[in-house]
């Protein structure tokens, strides 16, 4: 690898360190499902509040970015829509930018925007996201590995330990085939089950663009989990 060039280095997602340091190095532990269920936190339809999934207005001012809406269907294998289920998300804001303590990026903070929102599934299984287009940004601790575009999905079941968390891209990226952590995922069908597709139907008219994405929880079309989930 020493003699390799960086741009022979990045055309090899799968060598990146950080894609065998997202797996785990200890072996599962059996734990009790009921005993988790009671530390965990208990959601119900009166928790979501109607400014939880537009994420552009949960402050004073409007935050920088792009606005971009988010919309899809919750599907089990069969194809039948997912009803009342909980979608939650979290993404950088346009900087690249996380609010959490551990991110040490130094893209600057946006005061208007927090980067978290919610929803339940309508009765069509239709979940809806009004947010910005996050931005890119270096994934330590490889040298020039950039994370592209991605907002993170977690959905929640019947229970706390039913729960599929999970990240969507945006079509036409030019960092998703340097991206260790969408490469890691070896069948190419499954890595394109993660990527959005631009929605006109979607776009609100001089407000932002539609994207649309479809989450379907199990069988041979489910879309790929996050198993080594980081909050990044």
């Amino acid at each position: 690898m020493a003699s390799e060039t960086v741009q022979e280095e990045l055309s090899r997602p799968f060598l990146y360190r950080g894609a065998v340091e997202r797996h785990p190095v200890q072996p599962p532990v059996r734990v009790a499902p009921g005993a988790v269920e009671l530390a965990g936190p208990v959601f119900g339809a009166a928790d979501v509040g109607p400014l939880d999934s537009d994420l552009t207005r949960q402050h004073r001012g409007e935050p920088l970015g792009e606005r971009i809406t988010l919309s899809g269907r919750v599907l089990d294998r069969h194809g039948r829509p997912v009803r009342g289920q909980l979608v939650e998300i979290w993404q950088a804001n346009a900087a690249g930018r996380y609010v959490h303590e551990s991110d040490r990026h130094a893209a600057p903070l946006d005061p208007n925007f927090t980067g978290t929102g919610r929803c339940l599934t309508d009765d069509d299984g239709r979940y809806h996201f009004t947010t910005v287009r996050p931005g890119a940004y270096p994934w330590m601790p490889d040298s020039n590995a950039w994370r592209p575009a991605h907002v993170h999905f977690s959905l929640f079941g019947t229970a706390f330990t039913q729960r599929l968390v999970t990240q969507m891209y945006f079509p036409g990226d030019p960092l998703l085939p340097y991206d260790a952590v969408s490469g890691a995922i070896a069948d190419p069908a499954a890595r394109a089950r993660l990527v959005a597709a631009y929605d006109p139907g979607l776009n609100r008219p001089d407000r932002s663009l539609g994207y649309r994405w479809d989450i379907v929880l199990d069988g041979p079309a489910a879309t790929p989990a996050d198993d080594a989930e980081r909050r990044r």
